[in-house]
């Protein structure tokens, strides 16, 4: 329509949220569906935490909140910094957004001028393109091997810095691969982000809690200090927390840039809903065995998943260290005809095939931006991954 914008014609739909959204329209017509698209824990929001959203509420804490964020929470913010990754910053320093999608976009709207680069590891979370090109710039993209557990290395990166780059965005756990980075896996990265003191780097941590067996979490900042006053920290409560809905996410980093989110935040949202930031608040301050408890069980799940696929003709599933993704490969399988007598020609073929014969809902590998691969979340009960990994080996076996 012509009175639509041109930045339109840049960006695409979440596939994510459309898989979502299929899979619940094929339920809703009586299909038995399981949808394993949706990148989101299963687990119900802590008591404590709920509790403390309706004591703000029976409180009146239902005004708005200074654009930032109510200052208790961006003192707990701070204080989680130092606390588990070492870092200091000023409550001053922090900004809270409505999902850490908001810190992102507000993030790219300060900075970002036409023609700026953004250098974009693949496979990638699938907003951050889109956002990079509704803001002006220029997404690179950079692809990893699996061979490399999807993992960038240093000559990868190297070979992608121009003058004209302005972000490295760094996302570990990854979403869609569950590839975690090593200290030692991200000191060769900062070492190269060193020599280019014109990149600045945006790290999405929201997987930081999700990691597993004795893996120890690490964020740039912490592994290359110098790079502080370049860094954007990105986290939230929604994945470790179970608290996707309640839309808080939050970042900390120097404070112009901090001042210049919260100017575009102020002419667009305001602060976020005041419940749920006194909600985040008991999440950062309160108890956090739910946290290892949920770990323990996502661990399971991914052992389960990871073993079944791997037993499926011609599907190849790496072991992630941590989020609750794998990004099986079904290259295998490219080529061959599905039960319904169509050729397999891609990734997307594969999941569209996979759902029409099993009803499991997968997301196709080549919208993350490699393929040929497919995004399981295993957010779900061990009992419906169970049988959403027998039906993909029966369809898989089917083909020939």
């Amino acid at each position: 329509m012509a009175f639509l914008a041109d930045a339109l014609s840049r960006v695409k739909p979440s596939a994510t949220i459309a898989v979502a959204q299929k899979a619940r329209d094929l339920k809703a017509k009586g299909r038995d569906v399981i949808g394993l698209g949706a990148g989101e824990p299963d687990f119900d929001t802590p008591d404590n935490v709920k509790d403390a959203a309706k004591a703000a509420i029976d409180r009146g804490e239902t005004k708005y909140t200074p654009v930032s964020g109510i200052p208790e929470l961006r003192k707990a913010i701070a204080e989680k910094f130092k606390r588990e990754n070492g870092l200091d910053y000023k409550p001053e320093q922090t900004i809270v957004g409505t999902g850490g999608k908001q810190i992102l976009f507000n993030a790219f709207m300060a900075t970002l001028n036409p023609g700026d680069e953004v250098i974009i590891p693949a496979p990638y979370w699938v907003s951050y393109p889109e956002m990079v090109s509704i803001c002006g710039g220029t997404p690179v993209f950079v692809e990893t091997k699996q061979e490399n557990n999807f993992k960038l290395t240093a000559d990868e990166l190297e070979s992608v810095i121009t003058p004209k780059t302005k972000w490295f965005i760094f996302n570990s756990p990854s979403n869609p691969t569950g590839a975690a980075y090593t200290h030692d896996e991200l000191k060769v990265l900062t070492d190269v982000l060193l020599k280019h003191d014109h990149v600045w780097t945006l790290t999405d941590d929201m997987y930081e809690h999700l990691t597993f067996g004795d893996f120890k979490f690490a964020t740039p900042v912490e592994v290359e200090p110098k790079l502080y006053d370049r860094t954007l920290t990105m986290n939230g409560v929604s994945k470790a927390y179970a608290m996707t809905g309640w839309r808080i996410g939050y970042a900390a980093g120097p404070l112009a840039l901090i001042k210049a989110m919260d100017m575009i935040q102020g002419q667009q949202t305001s602060g976020a809903s005041s419940i749920a930031q006194w909600a985040a608040l008991e999440a950062l301050n309160g108890p956090q065995d739910f946290v290892a408890k949920n770990k323990a069980i996502f661990e399971g799940r991914r052992d389960l998943v990871v073993s079944m696929l791997n037993q499926a003709t011609g599907l190849v599933c790496p072991k992630p260290e941590g989020a609750f993704y794998v990004y099986p490969s079904c290259a295998g399988l490219i080529g061959k005809t599905a039960p319904s007598g169509k050729v397999i020609e891609t990734d997307e073929d594969f999941v569209t095939e996979l759902l029409e014969a099993e009803g499991v809902a997968v997301v196709h590998g080549s919208a993350f931006g490699l393929g040929p691969n497919f995004r399981i979340s295993y957010a779900t009960s061990e009992d419906l991954l169970e049988e959403a990994c027998k039906r993909i080996q029966r369809f898989c076996a089917a083909c020939r």
